[in-house]
């Protein structure tokens, strides 16, 4: 039988624009794509790479979403979203950040990212200077190094239990600062931001022209206190960008569906990149998204304390293996340790924790440079795969701490 021949090289080079040298990525994927290829060849990998929640869409929101299929929701909608989802995600908004919200307001787009994208594409210039958290989602730096702006990494540190610095956000504030990224809960440390921080990021803003990109979709999943919100502020709300969405709080990650809330005139913009890219999100997809605003929320409470049970278990595990020492995070379901004291560089730990103990978890520094010293575990996973992956990493630590 004839074997099918590689496709012939080509004779002409792809002329790649030079921006596509400034996109990054986000790692976890790839570490799936390749732990998936491990499975392909037999073995066994817990995953705790993935920043997905391993239940299942609540029932209401699945059969809202099928019934809105037979009903003919499958045609394309308006740009900025179905007007009966902005009403329910204006009104949700309004009501958790203690503010008035206008549907107007509010942009859905498939997926939290496009409001990244869109947000930062809309406002910032060639030049101009983007401060955002490091460690901190992947997505940030690379959008903003894209568009041939300036990323400004703010440290998030340890020491500070993984919370913002303000004295030294303030120190980074320049004539170029164009817009500030904070994301609370934090992901990949679990840090929040307390109210009294939030006040005080909004008094080194001051008067200044300078806007806040506030990642809000780990917002239903806190441990310790309450969440707090830029977007409360009154002096702050005409100068504050909401990303939230559906993935982390209804395990709707496969649904796209996210929205951000901002000024009305900034949506109109954002409104028109979302033309430009997607024209809209699916309608059948935004009917099932306001039935998990306004339906039952008891799973998002079950799923939440699950979470929970398993942080305080994996925190204290990690804390008994040598070489590793954890902090307790405060919100979203991912647990960042501390593994200076096993030898090994971040990247090749999680790389050999991999291919060799089948646990599959993130490098800190596919989150920034300041992520080095530190990797990332998903608790996203049963109790019993997670108690898996623990053994191995203890099993494999014990043949391989570097001295």
């Amino acid at each position: 039988m004839p074997t099918k021949s590689a496709a012939p090289p080509s004779l002409h080079p792809l002329p790649v624009a030079n921006r596509m040298s400034r996109l990054g990525t986000e790692t976890a994927f790839e570490v799936l794509v390749r732990a998936r290829a491990l499975e392909a060849q037999g073995r066994h990998i817990v995953h705790l790479e993935i920043g997905e929640p391993d239940f299942d869409t609540p029932a209401n929101v699945v059969e809202a979403g099928v019934e809105a299929i037979r009903h003919g929701w499958t045609h394309y909608g308006p740009a900025a979203g179905l007007p009966d989802l902005r009403s329910a995600i204006a009104e949700y908004v309004g009501r958790t950040r203690n503010t008035s919200v206008a549907p107007e307001e509010v942009v859905v787009v498939p997926g939290g990212k496009p409001i990244i994208f869109y947000v930062i594409l809309a406002l910032v210039d060639e030049g101009d200077e983007v401060i955002y958290p490091n460690p901190g989602f992947p997505i940030y730096e690379s959008v903003v190094k894209f568009l041939g702006a300036r990323a400004v990494p703010l440290k998030v540190r340890e020491e500070r239990d993984f919370s913002l610095d303000v004295k030294e956000l303030a120190s980074l504030i320049t004539s170029r600062t164009k817009l500030i990224i904070l994301n609370s809960p934090h992901n990949p440390t679990g840090g929040t931001m307390s109210a009294a921080d939030v006040e005080r990021v909004a008094e080194a803003i001051g008067d200044r022209n300078i806007f806040v990109l506030s990642d809000e979709i780990y917002s239903r999943l806190i441990y310790e206190g309450t969440h707090a919100s830029m977007f409360s502020l009154e002096e702050m709300r005409d100068r504050t960008i909401l990303l939230d969405g559906f993935s982390k709080t209804y395990a709707m990650t496969g649904w796209r569906l996210g929205y951000g809330v901002m000024r009305r005139d900034l949506a109109e913009h954002v409104a028109r990149l979302a033309i430009n890219c997607n024209s809209c999100t699916a309608s059948f997809t935004q009917v099932a998204g306001a039935e998990a605003l306004r339906g039952d929320q008891d799973s998002v409470e079950r799923m939440r304390a699950q979470f929970e049970r398993r942080r305080d278990y994996v925190v204290e595990r990690l804390n008994r293996i040598p070489g590793f020492s954890c902090r307790m995070p405060k919100g979203a379901f991912y647990v960042f340790p501390n593994i200076t004291g096993t030898g090994w560089k971040s990247k090749e730990i999680a790389s050999a924790l991999l291919e060799e103990a089948g646990v599959a978890c993130l490098s800190g520094t596919a989150f920034g440079e300041f992520g080095e010293g530190y990797i990332r575990l998903s608790v996203a996973n049963s109790i019993e795969n997670i108690t898996a992956a623990l053994d191995r990493i203890e099993e494999w630590g014990g043949r391989h701490r570097r001295r």
